[in-house]
């Protein structure tokens, strides 16, 4: 009886120590669901901040954010310094263009971590195309845009900012972003595409209703021809800040494409 009662004993003892194992294991083999990554590209005559409200409803939605504060200074500058963000990520990203960011991003975008990419009125360029020659091809020219100065930076002007650039924003907002304004580069202008990304990747592209920076026809012109999931938000040209959850939702669709 007592062989008994100690072999029952020990053997419960071998089956609690087998427990203590597996258990951790099995935690470990089954670790928090990874979040995924969205890395965004402001356009010119801005910074990465301004897209503050849309990062606060990504984040709250569990998504891994990045801003790339690029600085406008040439196309292979602001890749370089896009590629160095997605260099950082854990896993595949979607990336984001707005304006003078979608030149960029359909550079960068061929990085192999970019997953798809998302348009926020923004240029398209093909190959062999930039942002200029773009601009040209269409009629009347985008407005308040002054002539470079000697070092060879392109500002809005002030008369036209609030209803080109920042139509939507409040005066004192408007103010603000004319005053923190950074420069587009001439040779940012003319810099060249060399591989576009867009024929290689999901694009999706967010169209505003009323854009004064870019012509409206010519939005429509290059989202066709990227075949672009386009989705019309009623905004301005910075309507990511005027429409921030509308905009976040173009994004986390193009996140959770497939699944």
């Amino acid at each position: 009886m007592k062989t008994q009662t100690k072999f029952k004993a020990a053997l419960a003892a071998t089956a609690s120590a087998i427990l203590s194992m597996i258990a951790p294991a099995a935690s470990q083999a089954q670790p928090a669901a990874q979040k995924k990554n969205i890395v965004i590209v402001h356009g010119a005559f801005a910074d990465a901040s301004g897209w503050e409200a849309v990062y606060k409803i990504l984040v709250k939605d569990g998504y891994k954010v990045t801003l790339v504060q690029n600085p406008t200074s040439s196309l292979q500058d602001d890749v370089t310094a896009t590629n160095d963000a997605l260099d950082r990520q854990d896993n595949d990203a979607v990336l984001v263009g707005h304006s003078w960011g979608g030149t960029v991003i359909t550079q960068a975008g061929n990085h192999p971590k970019v997953k798809s990419l998302v348009y926020v009125a923004a240029f398209i360029p093909d190959e062999g195309e930039s942002t200029l020659s773009l601009v040209e091809n269409v009629k009347p020219a985008p407005k308040g845009i002054l002539p470079p100065d000697a070092k060879g930076n392109v500002y809005l002007g002030k008369d036209t900012f609030l209803e080109t650039f920042a139509s939507g924003q409040t005066k004192e907002k408007a103010d603000f972003m004319y005053d923190s304004q950074i420069p587009l580069t001439v040779k940012a202008f003319t810099d060249k595409v060399t591989q576009a990304a867009w024929k290689n990747k999901p694009v999706y592209a967010v169209k505003p209703s009323n854009d004064e920076t870019i012509n409206m026809g010519l939005e429509d012109t290059m989202y066709k021809r990227a075949k672009a999931k386009v989705t019309d938000i009623k905004g301005g040209h910075t309507l990511f800040m005027t429409q921030p959850k509308a905009v976040a939702a173009v994004i986390e669709a193009a996140a959770n494409a497939g699944e």
